[in-house]
């Protein structure tokens, strides 16, 4: 039977796996259905720390008596102030009652903290299970991931290395696996397969970001971000337009192409359907629709559902697309409380 989510989502499976998790939990206060006039406004804070050497951007906000941690991964880019909209939306969708926090990549920075070096998908997925073991080991509220694009596949990997600490994990617009029927796929694979021409466009973007701020900002804002938020056009200048940031970028994906081109573990993500749920886009190469149906069709039990709004696999880059992100997760939230007769 179809469902339909919140926010004009399609769901393909319904959400009653949610009832039939094992883990217990005893939350301390209610969401309810709340306008948003009806939450003060909470900036999300920035902040750098230390995860293995590594010099690690968050993005955060906190509860002061969180009923549920959300730890939010991002997708390649892993730049974090692309999803200040989508953290400080959930914040407020979830009543307040939530602690978020996004983790950025190594050296996808405003600044080279790492002197040049590059670091592959294995080592991303390896400092973000060291970050959760190291900033998380005292949270007491339920952990929740969720993960945008790559994210997905690493919010997954991190599920696998840690079940007993994963309550839930939501992937976004999923790139699980590779996609052989699309161009910009294979466009972007032979760039990322050669060091010289990484190079080489890294140095051509990062002279745009030596220009003055007004400049770059006038730049991205009529080419690349016609409708993107300040936010995401301030995050493409400080960030993206920057040497380290591009190859590092490129490098992950080049080891992203390699990782993903081995086979998808059906047996991990059938043991764990109960705790997984997927939203996929519409016409978005990353994580295309047979993806969806090969799961469906595989595992019919998993949550999956359809965004028709025309957000796109950038959701970040606008508000409306963060806000509308920022809902339909916390309408899957919301449901499994619901269905598993828990109130927060």
């Amino acid at each position: 039977m179809l469902l339909r989510l919140p926010c004009s989502a399609v769901a393909v499976r319904p959400v009653s796996p949610f009832r039939h998790c094992r883990t217990r939990f005893s939350f301390k206060c209610e969401f309810g259905v709340m306008g948003r006039a009806s939450l003060p406004s909470k900036a999300a804070n920035f902040r750098l720390c230390n995860v293995s050497g590594c010099a690690t951007e968050l993005l955060e906000v906190r509860s002061d008596d969180p009923a549920l941690h959300v730890l939010f991964i991002p997708g390649n880019p892993g730049i974090v102030t692309y999803y200040k909209d989508l953290v400080e939306s959930l914040y407020h969708q979830l009543g307040g009652s939530v602690s978020v926090t996004a983790v950025g990549h190594i050296s996808h920075s405003k600044k080279d903290w790492e002197n040049g070096r590059f670091f592959s998908l294995q080592e991303q997925i390896d400092h973000k299970v060291e970050f959760m073991r190291q900033e998380m080991q005292n949270t007491r509220a339920p952990l929740l991931l969720v993960g945008h694009s790559i994210g997905s596949y690493i919010s997954m990997e991190i599920l696998r290395k840690c079940p007993e600490k994963v309550t839930y994990c939501i992937g976004l617009y999923p790139f699980l696996t590779l996609n052989p029927g699309s161009m910009k796929q294979s466009f972007i694979k032979n760039i990322s397969a050669s060091s010289i021409i990484c190079a080489a466009l890294s140095f051509i973007v990062a002279s745009f970001g030596s220009l003055p701020i007004r400049f770059s900002r006038f730049i991205v804002a009529n080419s690349l971000g016609k409708s993107w938020s300040p936010m995401a056009i301030e995050a493409t200048c400080t960030h993206l337009l920057q040497y380290h940031t591009m190859r590092n970028m490129l490098f992950m994906a080049m080891t992203e192409f390699k990782q993903l081109s081995e086979v998808s573990d059906w047996a991990f993500l059938r043991a764990n359907k109960e705790k997984i749920a997927f939203l996929f886009g519409i016409d978005d190469h990353w994580g295309p629709l047979q993806t969806l149906e090969e799961i469906s069709k595989k595992i019919p039990e998993i949550t999956l559902a359809i965004e028709r709004e025309g957000h796109t696999h950038s959701f970040c880059c606008t508000e409306a697309g963060s806000v509308w992100v920022a809902e339909h997760i916390a309408s899957l939230i919301k449901a499994r409380i619901l269905n598993s007769n828990q109130r927060i």
